[in-house]
């Protein structure tokens, strides 16, 4: 189901939705806004993941990032974090162990309390978090409020879904596999906090449906056109690789079949073009800015250490949501 179907669905609910609800379902947004008073909101969301790395302790400190990047995405603060794992009996006690200690270790870094949790029988390992977050300076950034003229900037390189199939497959290098878990292990903390000093009309983490579904969220929600620039995309050498070998997730082909005729894109040679619709997990922000702030913003991010480039722009409404060239 992917974010259109899932918004068509719950359309129409009958639910309590006080005036405190600032962000709810309608946008489709990483997670809920509320104003508790006294100039402080409240951001809620939760997100769980499969393992993406052999290690659990590793594995841990990426579910963990994942998780708050929802919140930081949205402009707010780690304050609480609940667990949610799902495991069996063949998973030795070590290794969960270790997966919670590696979260516990993010949030310590993130100066977020992991305060609770919740675990469930399942066959297939699944960890994640009900992060909680605070916003006290007003800005709510959401994934619909992009401007016609505005550039969109990425912060992280593309390719992760890609990569990380490939180490279940085994079939990924080492230097690969060093070089998928850095990028999901940086977190996006600092580029959040950065974007603060700008002028950023929307945001959003791109995750589970790739850079096409997220950036597609935005356009439609925005009433504008994303433009994306191929060419200026950072995508990881390795993905490349694995997609012209067919080592593709099946998450990356339902992403693509979801946004049919909203986006238009050409088949890349090798199976280029799937990077953009490749799942990431713990992927980097993306971020509409204003054209006169963009390289502002790039050097502010690259003087934190954070890696990006401007991918594209927002455009006047077209018949497609999407555009890849």
């Amino acid at each position: 189901m992917g974010p259109a179907d899932l918004a068509a669905t719950l359309k129409g609910l009958s639910m309590f939705r006080p005036d405190e609800l600032l962000v709810g379902f309608e946008t489709g947004d990483d997670g809920s806004v509320y104003d508790i008073g006294g100039g402080v909101y409240l951001v809620q969301t939760v997100d769980f993941i499969t393992p993406v790395v052999n290690d659990p302790h590793t594995f841990g400190r990426i579910s963990a990032l994942n998780s708050m990047s929802d919140v930081y995405a949205m402009g707010g603060t780690p304050v609480t974090a609940l667990s949610v794992l799902l495991y069996n009996c063949a998973v030795g006690s070590d290794a969960v162990r270790a997966m919670m200690q590696g979260a516990a270790d993010e949030f310590a870094e993130a100066n977020c309390a992991l305060s609770g949790g919740h675990t469930v029988e399942d066959p297939e390992v699944k960890m994640g978090f009900s992060v909680t977050g605070t916003i006290t300076d007003g800005r709510v950034y959401k994934n619909v409020g992009l401007r016609e003229g505005d550039l969109l900037v990425y912060t992280k390189k593309l390719g992760i879904g890609l990569m990380t199939t490939a180490i279940k497959a085994g079939e990924s290098s080492e230097e690969d596999a060093s070089e998928v878990t850095k990028m999901m292990l940086q977190s996006n903390g600092k580029a959040a906090l950065t974007m603060k000093s700008f002028d950023v009309s929307a945001c959003t983490d791109i995750t589970g449906f790739g850079l096409a579904g997220h950036a597609f969220e935005m356009a439609s929600g925005s009433g504008v056109t994303v433009q994306i620039d191929s060419e200026k995309v950072p995508v990881m050498t390795g993905a490349y690789d694995y997609a012209k070998d067919f080592i593709i997730p099946a998450g990356a082909y339902s992403n693509l079949d979801f946004l049919g005729d909203k986006c238009s894109y050409q088949n890349g040679e090798n199976n280029s073009h799937m990077v953009f619709f490749d799942p990431q997990t713990s992927g980097g922000l993306l971020i509409g800015v204003s054209e006169k702030d963009s390289q502002s913003l790039l050097a502010a991010l690259a003087d934190e250490g954070v890696e990006s480039a401007v991918i594209g722009q927002a455009l006047q409404k077209s018949d497609k949501d999407i555009i890849i060239r």
